[in-house]
């Protein structure tokens, strides 16, 4: 992602200066920039008490994060620079923003152990995001069926789980901010800190293939998709959250029969 900074030229009042390069290098990195942005802008709201916006900015952050590498890649424009800048952007949007937005929405009434969970999460986001960075080099070493898994639930995901205390007050279900609210929440962002360090295996989808007579209907199902994202939000989010939840045993158990066909054995690490 971004500018592949290779050629420098000598400066006289300081470092190495960076010549001329083409604007189609910059747009990627231009991007995760308006991503860390808006998830920086998504803690200043939830800190005002402005939540809505504040889980509208950390979701517009998570959704920037995800385009910036696939417009590098479209654009040719990959580069270490542009890599170094991702993960950046992924800490801050798929770890501190969530766990910020949801201390100062309702974790801090838990007290200490509220702030004990928001640190584990983040944290184990900036830990799952490592993993991925080496298991991604070391690609060539693992059985090709195995790239088709995630290591733990990937950070988006994770970000998107976390903040379900937030979509469940937004539906007005009388879900108040209490004490008690606050450590059933404590839990539940402890539960989604272990997922993403987990072995479990889920599975990514990238190697989906859409038969043609099918891709008009998978379109039309996106668009409903993002249609229902657009006019409830918070009903849809919600749902989507107790859907991946759902389909997590359902990888896992998709996995083990896979390997079996494989003729390898499941450790039980990769299944926990």
């Amino acid at each position: 992602m971004g500018a592949p900074f290779k050629k420098f030229e000598a400066h006289a009042s300081g470092g190495p200066r960076i010549r001329e390069i083409p604007m189609r290098m910059v747009l990627p990195n231009l991007v995760t920039v308006l991503a860390i942005c808006a998830g920086l802008s998504g803690i200043r709201f939830g800190f005002e008490g402005r939540f809505e916006p504040a889980v509208v900015m950390v979701l517009l952050a998570a959704f920037l994060d995800g385009i910036d590498g696939r417009l590098a890649r479209m654009l040719k424009a990959t580069s270490k620079f542009g890599a170094q800048m991702d993960s950046l952007a992924d800490i801050v949007n798929f770890g501190v923003a969530p766990a910020l937005v949801l201390y100062a929405f309702l974790l801090d009434r838990a007290g200490s152990p509220g702030w004990i969970a928001a640190l584990l999460f983040t944290i184990a986001c900036g830990l799952r995001l490592a993993r991925f960075n080496v298991l991604d080099e070391e690609k060539a070493e693992r059985p090709l069926w195995q790239t088709e898994y995630f290591v733990g639930v990937p950070a988006p995901a994770g970000a998107v789980l976390v903040m379900l205390p937030l979509y469940l007050h937004f539906l007005r279900l009388g879900l108040e901010p209490s004490r008690l609210a606050a450590f059933i929440a404590t839990g539940f962002t402890i539960l989604v800190a272990f997922l993403l360090v987990s072995r479990l295996p889920v599975y990514s989808g990238k190697s989906i293939r859409i038969p043609g007579d099918k891709v008009l209907p998978v379109i039309l199902g996106v668009v409903l998709y993002v249609l229902l994202l657009m006019t409830y939000p918070w009903y849809t989010l919600t749902a989507s959250v107790g859907g991946y939840l759902i389909f997590l045993p359902l990888s896992v158990r998709a996995y083990t029969r896979r390997a079996m066909r494989e003729g390898e054995k499941v450790p039980p690490s990769d299944i926990g």
